[in-house]
């Protein structure tokens, strides 16, 4: 174990902040597995417990595994993972597979293991390792419109139309994070209006094509129609059951909770383990755990923008920001949709909601903020060392 920590590298408070909130998951969890396991085969919620046991430890592998390479690898990774990207999203389009009851298509089945794989979140990821190379090599040069067309937005815009059928706020939120990365990379604010305008009118197009067909787009669109109405209304209906459910779990968590394991509301949402988690934390540790939650993602910002402030290369520091403000934006979208400030949009609690792929993408970025920060202590050894050739010679010795 003492081998496993002197190999840890990087900024070890984010290892704290991640290891802390995979902890915290726990109870939540194992809590709120209890509806689920009503409704499986078995009826064990221990075994949603190992579960999620086995997907934090393979995240903390990936992780782990991760921080290891060298951050200037995933430049030219993500020149070859883009296409690997479309491929992947094409086919889940095409076969998807719907998990746990959600209409969208949005898995795919790997048959070698079995598991269920969530294409889009993985895509993420890869797309913002992308912008952040493009963006770090066109730095400090002329940029114009027409030149960044095919290198930058053509892949962009592939992406998010292959996401958008299945999963319209993973794509908003990727158009956002993209925006935003591109933005804080120099690009042109002009060319960032054009960009948006496009983005607005191709969603457009698209509800309207969807409008004028009968199918599962014409459906898909119509139930984002139906949340957005329904929230900007206030409106009582079926489709705000969920929001419901997670109103009366907040509101019975009080200041300090009904306690662990003892939620009521775990037993009437169906997402009570990832997309409403948060509700169920407030609910058995009150709002003074909901406010914990909330502190250790604005810590991780902190650290991210700590990071990429040290970053030795604007590739370096694009890249910690490209990874690291999704997860807190993601973590922000979850919490208000639990509170009804957001429409509901399926968006799990980073690192604490139960799901495969949600956790291993999550720590594959975590993974890649890590690498670079491995990187700045690296650097800062060296010149330690360089000041002190006494110690240099006092190891050869």
């Amino acid at each position: 174990m003492q081998t496993l920590f002197n190999n840890i590298k990087g900024d070890r408070l984010i290892w704290a902040i991640v290891a802390l909130l995979a902890i915290v998951s726990f109870l939540p969890v194992y809590s709120a597995a209890s509806n689920l396991a009503y409704r499986s085969v078995s009826g064990n919620t221990f075994t949603f417990f190992v579960k999620h046991l086995v997907h934090l430890g393979l995240g903390f592998a990936i992780m782990y595994g991760v921080h290891k390479i060298p951050y200037r690898y995933f430049k030219g990774l993500s020149l070859v993972m883009i296409p690997i990207v479309l491929v992947l999203l094409g086919i889940t389009m095409l076969q998807g597979t719907v998990v746990e009851g959600a209409s969208a298509s949005r898995w795919i089945q790997i048959p070698i293991v079995g598991v269920s794989f969530q294409t889009s979140t993985f895509a993420s990821v890869v797309l913002m390792v992308y912008v952040a190379r493009y963006m770090s090599k066109v730095k400090d040069k002329d940029i114009t419109f027409k030149s960044s067309i095919l290198p930058l937005w053509v892949p962009v815009f592939m992406i998010l139309a292959l996401i958008l059928p299945s999963n319209f706020s993973t794509t908003a939120i990727m158009f956002l994070m993209v925006v935003i990365l591109v933005f804080l990379g120099g690009y042109p604010v002009r060319y960032i209006g054009i960009i948006l305008g496009l983005g607005i009118l191709g969603l457009v197009l698209f509800v309207m094509v969807a409008k004028l067909t009968t199918g599962p787009l014409s459906v898909k669109v119509e139930t984002w129609e139906n949340r957005i109405k329904n929230y900007s209304n206030g409106e009582d209906t079926e489709a705000d059951y969920q929001i419901e459910k997670a109103k009366i779990a907040i509101a019975s968590g009080d200041v300090f909770g009904v306690g662990p394991g003892k939620s009521i509301q775990k037993n009437f949402l169906p997402q009570s383990s990832s997309d409403f988690i948060f509700a169920i934390i407030i609910e058995e540790y009150g709002i003074v755990g909901g406010f914990f939650i909330m502190i250790l993602y604005m810590w991780f910002l902190f650290r991210v923008v700590i990071v990429a402030q040290k970053a030795d290369t604007v590739f370096g520091k694009l890249l910690v920001l490209g990874v690291g403000l999704p997860i807190v934006f993601q973590a922000l979208i979850n919490m208000a949709v639990a509170v009804e400030l957001f429409p509901v949009t399926g968006q799990t609690l980073p690192l604490i909601s139960s799901g495969g792929t949600s956790i291993w993408m999550t720590c594959l970025a975590i993974g890649i903020i890590l690498s670079v920060s491995a990187k700045r202590e690296e650097i800062k050894e060296q010149e330690t060392m360089d000041e002190n050739p006494l110690e240099i010679l006092s190891e050869a010795i």
